[in-house]
């Protein structure tokens, strides 16, 4: 429903866009993905069409003397069975960099999970509206990030006042890749993800691909972030590869290696940093995989526990300590030969105290809490004078 404003429609192109690296037509509208088509054609796993299509990081920019925004997007939510209903997907306004808004869409379309089964139901539903009013005056630069963890279509663009798309190239440009963790997890919103706060803190415009479960040293992801233009790069490797028991010793090293031969063929001399896993007290010397525990899905509590033998970690099987050690190796080796190739261990993001603190809810994912201490130490650690991404190094 409209209001008394005198709306003018834009229409969603990609020049209004940060952070998506493709821009799908469909028939409601246009679906931001985080991987380009190619990279999406060279995998089938329905986890990861899942993770790139939630638009963690993705924000609408423009500059305008708009005092009231309107935008129609058509979600998917998820629901799983047997747990409570998940919260509608949020969506931070910022103008100028300050938050100024924050509004959710209902209905949509629904995806049905049974966990208990590995069944998934799509059941379409309508699109919705979104508006935020009250908007400083005067011109201003306005920033609408989408749900980091909520597939949104883009139907319409409605302001009061004309807009124009906003040059790029104003900040550094800092490319991350991970796993749930940096895709967002249970952070609060999407400003609010360790890898969005640790980006304002340092200044910088934030390309994000961390991709829930599908942080696996794949290939096509080396090659996506090869082609991608930036000034920075970090990547997050560990724990899916343990989540999801992907592979031996024997595999993980040469596949760090020809990970990063890859996107040091785009971005020979750019910073690169290597972040091995934060501390998941279940899988340090544990191997995976990672199994749900479904005993308190009624009670809106989903939590998981390592399915691993200790034992096995004399056959190559990969615990979080193993892989921290050999990614601490690697890069050693590897920077004798690279100035510009850094490490950062995991566990001085959210080490042992900060799990006496703040503890994974369900074992494994950070809370809206824990995001915000490791994007405060991330930048901490990396931005700030001396670090691997200070603009010093610039």
């Amino acid at each position: 429903m409209h209001t008394k404003h005198n709306w003018l429609t834009t229409p969603i192109t990609a020049h209004l866009l940060r952070g998506a690296l493709d821009l799908e037509r469909t028939e409601h509208g246009v679906l931001p993905h985080r991987l380009p088509a190619w990279a999406r054609a060279q995998c089938a796993d329905a986890q990861l069409a899942m993770a790139e299509a939630q638009p963690s990081g993705v924000r609408l920019v423009f500059r305008t003397r708009a005092t009231a925004v309107e935008l129609d997007t058509l979600p998917t939510k998820l629901v799983y069975v047997g747990a409570p209903t998940r919260p509608d997907g949020v969506y931070d306004l910022l103008a100028d960099g300050r938050l100024a808004g924050q509004a959710s869409v209902t209905g949509g379309n629904t995806l049905v999970v049974d966990m208990t089964t590995g069944t998934a139901e799509n059941q379409p539903g309508p699109a919705g509206t979104l508006r935020f009013t009250a908007l400083p005056d005067g011109v201003k630069d306005v920033e609408i990030w989408l749900p980091h963890n909520e597939t949104t279509e883009l139907v319409a663009l409605r302001t009061d006042a004309p807009i124009e798309p906003i040059p790029a190239g104003g900040r550094r440009a800092w490319l991350h890749h991970g796993s749930s963790i940096s895709h967002g997890s249970d952070a609060a919103s999407p400003t609010t993800t360790w890898p969005a706060l640790a980006a304002c803190l340092g200044g910088v415009e934030l390309i994000n691909l961390g991709l829930g479960g599908s942080a696996l040293l794949d290939p096509f992801i080396a090659r996506t972030m090869r082609d991608v233009p930036a000034d920075l790069i970090s990547v997050k490797i560990g724990i899916n590869l343990v989540n999801t028991d992907l592979m031996r010793l024997r595999a993980f090293t040469p596949a760090v290696h020809g990970f990063l031969d890859t996107i040091r063929e785009g971005h020979p001399t750019t910073p690169l940093l290597v972040v091995s896993p934060i501390l998941c007290p279940i899988h340090e010397d544990t191997p995976g995989p990672s199994a749900p525990d479904f005993s308190n899905l009624s009670a809106g509590k989903l939590q998981f526990r390592a399915a691993g033998d200790p034992a096995e970690r004399a056959g190559g099987k990969l615990t979080l300590n193993i892989i921290r050690d050999e990614l601490a190796r690697l890069v050693k080796q590897r920077a004798a030969n690279d100035p510009n190739l850094h490490y950062l261990d995991g566990r001085d993001l959210y080490g042992e105290a900060d799990f006496a603190e703040l503890p994974l809810p369900d074992q494994l994912h950070p809370d809206a809490a824990t995001h915000r201490r490791i994007g405060e130490s991330f930048a901490a650690l990396a931005f700030a004078p001396g670090g691997p991404f200070t603009a010093e190094r610039a």
